[in-house]
């Protein structure tokens, strides 16, 4: 037999009977406490719902759960505290998260649009600046001065000589009442010439030699290049036939080939600068004459026509250059142009708002040069735009059910403390 000192059994009694006395008070507690009252590490209440929507239709709102009317999916609730209490929109996403994606951000600023437009052009000649030859009576053509389409002659240059019996017998009647000193009869015999088509130098020459004239010499009223040339040695001319056109070269027409999306950049009578290849290196002056209205299909362009003075008739109907015209020095609203996201039906930017909240807002953009992309609706001055990582932030608010907002909706006045706000948000300026 095993012999216990007492000591030992002492203890060993004492931590039994301790043992059953805590087992007791426990039970006791237990059955104290109500069935029904909660504990410390009880549940949060239960979250409101604000409403139910499709994730691929997030701007329909339902008031009940079910299936979306538009998808096989189940609806999604949105929780009111997703709003953040004061019903405001758009979604919230951890900053750090957007610091990690390379977020970028940039104010919505006022200024003016860099770049100049430089479209393709050629020169033709100035259609208003054309003198039509016609023989004035019929007759025969007895000379020709030897000349031929795309002669340049200058002003009173010789065509031809055109014989006018029909000339012979009035200037005949004319001398003669010359002769009878009857005044009246004289100048009405003057006028009949004239009436015939009889030039005043003509008239006067035969009152000086006192001898009808009927050989008379067809000029060109004008300087330019011939056009057309009908007039041939031997040939009969009758009344009002054309024997030449003559078409200046003191201006001279540019014709630019200018992208219909550009066209409501130009203004009637604004000046350009002109660049020709056959005059490398030098630059020509002129103005916007006339914008036509009708839009060649295959390319898509407008004619806008250029009016050049051509002193010295260096340019010539056919050559090639540029024009370049300057962009427009109006002040307006610009963002990046990366941060402008087109999605077909509309476009979009996404807003960068206090407490690292983003949304998207619909734009009506302009003009886009040099990286910068002019908004002409649905920004206001000092508004931050996301320009870098804007996609991911754009489905995670479309996937969150944030209704765009419209351009009906956008703010009208610069709201300059917003940058102050977002100082420490996320991302890079």
């Amino acid at each position: 037999m095993i012999r216990i000192p007492a000591n030992r059994l002492r203890l060993a009694i004492g931590a039994v009977g301790l043992l059953l006395l805590g087992a007791v008070v426990g039970v006791t507690v237990v059955r104290l406490l109500p069935a029904d009252e909660p504990s410390s590490t009880a549940q949060a209440p239960e979250r409101r719902v604000l409403y139910w929507y499709d994730p691929m239709a997030p701007d329909r709102h339902f008031d009940a759960p079910g299936k979306s009317p538009f998808m096989d999916m189940p609806l999604v609730p949105r929780y009111a505290d997703e709003a953040e209490g004061g019903g405001q929109a758009g979604v919230r996403i951890d900053p750090a998260l957007t610091q990690a994606l390379g977020a970028r951000y940039a104010t919505v600023q006022r200024g003016v649009l860099a770049g100049d437009l430089s479209v393709p052009a050629v020169v033709d000649f100035n259609q208003r600046d054309v003198a039509v030859v016609q023989a004035r009576a019929g007759g025969f053509v007895q000379r020709v001065y030897g000349r031929a389409p795309g002669d340049v002659i200058a002003p009173g240059a010789p065509l031809a000589d055109l014989l006018t019996p029909e000339w012979g017998g009035a200037q005949a009647e004319y001398l003669a009442l010359r002769r009878a000193d009857d005044e009246r009869l004289i100048q009405a015999a003057r006028e009949r010439l004239l009436l015939l088509g009889m030039p005043e130098a003509l008239i006067v020459a035969v009152e000086r030699s006192g001898q009808p004239r009927t050989t008379v010499t067809v000029t060109s009223p004008s300087g330019g290049v011939i056009r057309t040339l009908t007039v041939r040695a031997g040939m009969t001319v009758a009344q009002g036939q054309t024997l030449a056109e003559v078409n200046g070269l003191s201006t001279v027409w540019l014709n630019a080939a200018i992208p219909e999306a550009q066209a409501s950049r130009l203004r009637i009578g604004q000046a350009v600068q002109v660049a020709l290849s056959g005059f490398p290196g030098e630059r020509f002056t002129g103005r916007l004459a006339v914008l036509l209205p009708e839009v060649v299909g295959d390319s898509r362009t407008l004619t806008g026509r250029v009016e050049l003075a051509n002193p010295g008739g260096r340019l010539r109907p056919g050559m090639f250059g540029q024009v370049i015209f300057g962009g427009g020095a109006e002040e307006t609203l610009l963002v990046p142009s990366e941060a402008v996201i087109r999605t077909g039906a509309r476009t979009l930017v996404m807003l960068a708002e206090k407490d690292g909240r983003y949304r998207a807002a619909e734009v009506r953009v302009g003009h886009e040069a040099d990286g910068k992309t002019q908004i002409l609706q649905g920004l206001a001055e000092g508004e931050r735009v996301v320009a870098s990582g804007q996609f991911l932030i754009d489905s995670e608010a479309s996937l969150a059910g944030v209704a765009v907002r419209s351009l009906s909706g956008a703010a009208a006045a610069p709201r300059p403390a917003q940058a102050a706000e977002h100082a420490g948000h996320g991302g890079t300026q």
